[in-house]
Protein backbone atom coordinates (compact mmCIF):
# COMPACT_ATOMS: atom_id res chain seq x y z
CA UNK A 1 0.00 0.00 0.00
CA UNK A 2 1.52 3.39 -0.92
CA UNK A 3 2.03 5.65 1.83
CA UNK A 4 0.59 3.40 4.73
CA UNK A 5 1.42 5.08 7.69
CA UNK A 6 -0.83 8.47 6.06
CA UNK A 7 -3.73 5.88 5.36
CA UNK A 8 -3.68 4.88 8.89
CA UNK A 9 -3.22 8.09 10.27
CA UNK A 10 -6.62 9.03 7.81
CA UNK A 11 -8.54 5.48 9.32
CA UNK A 12 -7.89 7.26 12.74
CA UNK A 13 -9.09 10.45 11.98
CA UNK A 14 -12.11 9.10 11.09
CA UNK A 15 -12.98 7.47 13.55
CA UNK A 16 -12.25 10.15 15.67
CA UNK A 17 -15.15 11.95 13.13
CA UNK A 18 -17.56 8.80 12.81
CA UNK A 19 -16.68 6.91 15.71
CA UNK A 20 -18.46 3.34 15.49
CA UNK A 21 -20.28 4.65 12.36
CA UNK A 22 -17.26 4.45 10.11
CA UNK A 23 -17.42 0.39 8.84
CA UNK A 24 -14.99 0.33 6.25
CA UNK A 25 -11.95 2.27 4.90
CA UNK A 26 -10.21 1.83 1.67
CA UNK A 27 -7.81 2.63 -0.96
CA UNK A 28 -8.79 2.04 -4.30
CA UNK A 29 -6.67 3.35 -8.20
CA UNK A 30 -3.04 1.07 -9.25
CA UNK A 31 -0.30 2.19 -7.28
CA UNK A 32 1.57 1.54 -10.92
CA UNK A 33 -0.77 3.72 -12.73
CA UNK A 34 0.23 7.19 -10.79
CA UNK A 35 1.93 8.69 -8.73
CA UNK A 36 -0.50 11.52 -7.23
CA UNK A 37 -2.37 11.50 -4.03
CA UNK A 38 -3.69 8.12 -2.66
CA UNK A 39 -7.39 8.07 -3.39
CA UNK A 40 -9.64 6.36 -0.46
CA UNK A 41 -13.43 5.69 0.14
CA UNK A 42 -14.74 5.56 3.75
CA UNK A 43 -18.06 3.83 4.64
CA UNK A 44 -20.27 4.94 6.93
CA UNK A 45 -23.45 4.18 8.53
CA UNK A 46 -24.58 8.07 8.29
CA UNK A 47 -22.90 11.22 7.50
CA UNK A 48 -24.20 14.59 9.00
CA UNK A 49 -23.01 18.39 8.04
CA UNK A 50 -21.09 17.97 11.17
CA UNK A 51 -18.99 15.57 9.99
CA UNK A 52 -18.20 17.12 7.01
CA UNK A 53 -17.29 20.30 8.41
CA UNK A 54 -14.65 18.00 10.90
CA UNK A 55 -13.91 16.54 7.44
CA UNK A 56 -13.12 19.95 5.83
CA UNK A 57 -11.03 21.26 8.84
CA UNK A 58 -8.60 18.23 8.41
CA UNK A 59 -8.42 18.69 4.94
CA UNK A 60 -4.99 20.49 4.36
CA UNK A 61 -3.45 18.26 6.56
CA UNK A 62 -4.88 15.14 4.45
CA UNK A 63 -3.28 16.36 1.65
CA UNK A 64 -0.18 17.61 3.35
CA UNK A 65 -0.08 13.14 4.20
CA UNK A 66 -0.25 12.93 0.27
CA UNK A 67 -3.64 11.58 0.29
CA UNK A 68 -6.57 12.71 -1.74
CA UNK A 69 -9.66 14.01 -0.19
CA UNK A 70 -11.51 10.81 0.84
CA UNK A 71 -15.05 9.95 -0.89
CA UNK A 72 -17.41 8.96 1.98
CA UNK A 73 -20.52 7.21 0.94
CA UNK A 74 -23.29 5.74 3.75
CA UNK A 75 -23.08 1.95 4.11
CA UNK A 76 -26.09 1.38 0.71
CA UNK A 77 -24.68 4.17 -1.43
CA UNK A 78 -22.16 2.39 -3.16
CA UNK A 79 -23.96 -0.76 -4.53
CA UNK A 80 -27.09 1.43 -5.32
CA UNK A 81 -24.73 4.34 -7.69
CA UNK A 82 -23.21 1.27 -9.49
CA UNK A 83 -25.47 1.70 -12.29
CA UNK A 84 -25.23 5.53 -12.54
CA UNK A 85 -21.07 5.42 -12.42
CA UNK A 86 -20.41 2.15 -13.95
CA UNK A 87 -17.06 3.27 -15.33
CA UNK A 88 -15.96 5.24 -11.73
CA UNK A 89 -17.63 2.32 -9.08
CA UNK A 90 -16.26 -0.43 -11.61
CA UNK A 91 -12.61 0.58 -11.64
CA UNK A 92 -12.51 0.76 -7.66
CA UNK A 93 -14.10 -2.58 -7.55
CA UNK A 94 -11.57 -3.80 -9.76
CA UNK A 95 -8.69 -2.44 -7.92
CA UNK A 96 -8.94 -1.70 -3.92
CA UNK A 97 -7.42 -2.77 -0.91
CA UNK A 98 -9.29 -2.88 2.26
CA UNK A 99 -7.75 -0.56 5.46
CA UNK A 100 -9.65 -1.05 7.70
CA UNK A 101 -13.54 -3.50 8.29
CA UNK A 102 -14.95 -5.36 6.57
CA UNK A 103 -15.02 -5.63 2.80
CA UNK A 104 -17.72 -3.28 1.48
CA UNK A 105 -17.94 -4.46 -2.05
CA UNK A 106 -18.50 -8.00 -1.54
CA UNK A 107 -20.99 -9.40 -3.94
CA UNK A 108 -21.25 -6.55 -5.93
CA UNK A 109 -20.69 -6.22 -9.62
CA UNK A 110 -21.00 -3.94 -12.45
CA UNK A 111 -23.80 -4.82 -14.59
CA UNK A 112 -23.08 -5.61 -18.58
CA UNK A 113 -26.16 -3.36 -19.65
CA UNK A 114 -25.17 -0.30 -17.29
CA UNK A 115 -22.18 -0.73 -18.93
CA UNK A 116 -23.31 -0.43 -22.74
CA UNK A 117 -25.39 2.35 -21.36
CA UNK A 118 -22.78 4.22 -20.58
CA UNK A 119 -20.18 3.60 -23.51
CA UNK A 120 -22.99 4.45 -26.00
CA UNK A 121 -23.28 8.10 -23.66
CA UNK A 122 -20.00 8.46 -23.46
CA UNK A 123 -19.72 8.00 -27.65
CA UNK A 124 -22.77 10.00 -28.66
CA UNK A 125 -21.62 12.90 -25.79
CA UNK A 126 -17.90 12.71 -27.63
CA UNK A 127 -19.39 13.08 -31.00
CA UNK A 128 -21.93 15.88 -30.19
CA UNK A 129 -18.39 18.11 -28.69
CA UNK A 130 -17.07 17.19 -32.08
CA UNK A 131 -19.83 18.89 -33.76
CA UNK A 132 -19.58 21.81 -31.96
CA UNK A 133 -16.35 21.76 -31.53
CA UNK A 134 -15.67 21.79 -35.55
CA UNK A 135 -18.07 24.79 -35.85
CA UNK A 136 -16.31 26.75 -33.37
CA UNK A 137 -13.11 26.29 -35.36
CA UNK A 138 -14.64 28.76 -37.80
CA UNK A 139 -12.83 26.92 -40.89
CA UNK A 140 -9.99 27.46 -39.58
CA UNK A 141 -7.37 24.38 -39.89
CA UNK A 142 -4.96 25.36 -36.83
CA UNK A 143 -7.95 25.26 -34.57
CA UNK A 144 -9.16 21.96 -36.04
CA UNK A 145 -5.71 20.31 -35.33
CA UNK A 146 -6.06 21.73 -31.98
CA UNK A 147 -9.74 20.32 -31.62
CA UNK A 148 -8.26 16.80 -32.82
CA UNK A 149 -5.34 16.51 -30.23
CA UNK A 150 -7.93 17.71 -27.67
CA UNK A 151 -10.32 15.10 -28.49
CA UNK A 152 -7.84 12.61 -27.94
CA UNK A 153 -8.00 11.09 -23.45
CA UNK A 154 -11.25 11.26 -23.99
CA UNK A 155 -11.51 9.54 -26.32
CA UNK A 156 -8.74 7.01 -25.70
CA UNK A 157 -10.72 6.77 -22.55
CA UNK A 158 -13.78 5.96 -24.44
CA UNK A 159 -12.02 3.00 -26.26
CA UNK A 160 -10.47 1.67 -23.38
CA UNK A 161 -14.29 1.79 -21.89
CA UNK A 162 -15.54 -0.31 -25.24
CA UNK A 163 -12.53 -2.76 -24.92
CA UNK A 164 -13.84 -3.71 -21.48
CA UNK A 165 -17.35 -4.13 -22.28
CA UNK A 166 -16.93 -6.06 -25.68
CA UNK A 167 -13.41 -7.65 -25.04
CA UNK A 168 -12.54 -6.41 -28.55
CA UNK A 169 -9.68 -3.27 -28.86
CA UNK A 170 -9.47 -0.91 -31.56
CA UNK A 171 -5.97 -1.66 -33.14
CA UNK A 172 -6.42 -0.13 -36.63
CA UNK A 173 -8.45 2.77 -38.10
CA UNK A 174 -8.80 6.94 -37.50
CA UNK A 175 -9.91 6.08 -34.03
CA UNK A 176 -6.56 4.44 -32.91
CA UNK A 177 -4.66 7.40 -34.64
CA UNK A 178 -6.36 9.88 -32.64
CA UNK A 179 -6.31 8.13 -29.73
CA UNK A 180 -2.84 7.75 -29.40
CA UNK A 181 -2.03 11.60 -29.45
CA UNK A 182 -3.23 11.28 -25.93
CA UNK A 183 -1.40 12.54 -23.85
CA UNK A 184 -0.42 15.52 -24.83
CA UNK A 185 0.05 14.87 -28.65
CA UNK A 186 -0.29 17.04 -32.11
CA UNK A 187 -1.56 16.57 -34.96
CA UNK A 188 -0.74 18.71 -38.55
CA UNK A 189 -3.24 21.17 -39.92
CA UNK A 190 -3.47 19.51 -42.68
CA UNK A 191 -3.65 15.77 -41.13
CA UNK A 192 -7.04 16.86 -39.15
CA UNK A 193 -8.53 18.03 -42.20
CA UNK A 194 -8.27 15.27 -44.02
CA UNK A 195 -8.86 13.03 -40.93
CA UNK A 196 -11.92 15.01 -39.54
CA UNK A 197 -14.86 13.92 -41.78
CA UNK A 198 -13.15 10.45 -41.14
CA UNK A 199 -12.78 10.48 -37.62
CA UNK A 200 -16.39 11.81 -37.15
CA UNK A 201 -18.04 9.11 -38.57
CA UNK A 202 -15.89 6.34 -36.87
CA UNK A 203 -17.50 7.75 -33.71
CA UNK A 204 -20.80 7.76 -35.22
CA UNK A 205 -20.41 4.24 -36.38
CA UNK A 206 -19.41 3.28 -33.20
CA UNK A 207 -22.03 4.92 -30.74
CA UNK A 208 -24.33 3.17 -33.51
CA UNK A 209 -22.94 -0.45 -32.98
CA UNK A 210 -22.80 0.41 -29.25
CA UNK A 211 -26.93 1.06 -28.97
CA UNK A 212 -26.89 -2.31 -31.05
CA UNK A 213 -24.77 -4.23 -28.57
CA UNK A 214 -25.80 -7.35 -26.51
CA UNK A 215 -23.52 -9.57 -24.38
CA UNK A 216 -25.54 -12.52 -26.05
Amino acid sequence: MRNAEAVHELDRDLRTIFANRLQSLVVYGSADAHEGPVATMAVVDAITATDLRYCAERVPLWHGRGLATPLILEADEFGRSLDAFPFEFGAILADHEVVSGPNPFEGLSVDRADLRRACEVQARSHMLHLREGFIETEGRNDRLAELVARSAPALAALLKHVAGLTGTAVTTGVLLRVAELAPGGTISSDEARRIFPEYLEAVDQLATQLDRWSAA
